[in-house]
């Protein structure tokens, strides 16, 4: 187990970054879940993947949904389930009515095209949908706005239905595009601080007075939550434009989702190395997701 600094968050991002263009050039919710809490066994192996690079949590039925090197799981209950083929989903996102658009690569036996492109499902990830960009775009960060989709495969790319795009002179990289259905604004996280977009991604700002946030969710169109580096968690109640320190998470956190609570503050889950954690309290405090 371990945490980032920024320092070695910024290697990290720079070595992704390296084998993303390699890799190209070779080939809303409204209130907490009131169903019966998710379990999840207290062991090592509690992930069904050491690669996650999505989670959502469904606000209606309480399922949580991980993104994964090894495909889709719902790790609602224990042991966890698959669900759909096994692809490479290092791109993953929630959109309105239960859609969801995921990128990345084939996995064994798929006959999808290698990068996937932006790929889209309409019944809970069991089958995809291709879009666009199929053999081109491995996106690695995407979300999905009240306008279209934003998404980073070495560009920033913004897109109104998910077919024709637009490049956006942004000049960051993003380790995540975190966004809300419901709203055009998108922050995108960066070593340098969190870069804010009021208008669907088309334009962006940098906070430079903010904290390092490497991974941010949006509760509901107005709350978000983030994690820096480090673990330290943080609550923004304006849409990231400014931010309260809160508590932290620990283990190495690799994705996080957020919703928003009844009693006014977000729900907050993290997929960590050791397993799932979730926060009531708008991430002052993190307890095993069978504890809550």
């Amino acid at each position: 187990m371990h945490s980032f600094t920024p320092a070695a968050w910024r290697r990290r991002v720079l070595l992704s970054g390296a084998a993303l263009i390699l890799a190209l050039t070779a080939c809303t919710p409204t209130s907490p879940p009131t169903t019966t809490a998710p379990t999840i066994e207290p062991s090592d192996k509690a992930l069904p993947s050491s690669h996650v690079h999505g989670l959502t949590v469904n606000p209606d039925t309480s399922q949580v949904l991980l993104a994964t090197h090894d495909g889709l799981f719902d790790v609602t209950k224990q042991p966890a389930t698959k669900i759909g083929g096994t692809n490479d989903l290092m791109g993953f996102t929630a959109g309105k009515d239960g859609i969801f658009y995921a990128s990345g690569h084939p996995g064994p036996g798929s006959d999808l095209p290698n990068p996937l492109g932006l790929l889209k499902s309409s019944d809970g990830g069991q089958s995809w949908e291709k879009l666009s960009r199929q053999g081109q775009s491995d996106f690695h960060a995407m979300t999905a706005t009240k306008t279209g989709i934003v998404a980073y495969d070495g560009e920033l790319r913004q897109s109104a239905d998910g077919q024709t795009w637009n490049t956006v002179a942004a000049g960051f990289a993003p380790a995540v595009l975190a966004g809300h259905p419901d709203s055009d604004t998108v922050l995108g996280t960066t070593t340098e601080g969190i870069q804010r977009s009021t208008d669907g991604g088309a334009t962006w700002s940098l906070d430079k007075s903010g904290p390092v946030i490497q991974y941010a969710a949006f509760a509901n169109p107005d709350e978000a939550a983030g994690v820096a580096p480090d673990g330290t968690t943080y609550y923004s109640a304006d849409a990231g434009a400014s931010w309260t320190k809160q508590g932290r998470v620990d283990g190495e956190v690799m994705a996080i989702a957020a919703l928003k609570g009844a009693d006014g503050k977000p729900w907050i889950w993290a997929a960590t190395s050791d397993g799932i954690v979730v926060s009531t309290n708008g991430g002052t405090s993190f307890r095993p997701m069978d504890a809550v």
